[in-house]
């Protein structure tokens, strides 16, 4: 399979969104600017913004543990 080919990466996005203090969507705890430019992003740079995703959301599970998390 071609570079052209390869499937981009998906949108981590869950339609729960609402952004907290820091535009951090709450949903899929990409940030204000991951959200707008997820459409012209590589596979490269979604997978970076999706290891981020994943540290932001293990930060917030710790700080606020036993909130509603709709992931789980």
């Amino acid at each position: 399979m071609t570079e052209a080919e390869t499937p981009l990466v998906a949108s981590p996005c869950i339609r729960i969104c609402c952004l907290d203090e820091h535009d951090v969507c709450l949903g899929c705890f990409r940030t204000l600017d991951e959200i707008r430019g997820w459409q012209a992003s590589d596979n490269a740079l979604r997978t970076q913004v999706l290891t981020q995703c994943a540290r932001r959301r293990k930060a917030h599970d710790e700080q606020f543990p036993g909130t509603y998390s709709p992931r789980t």
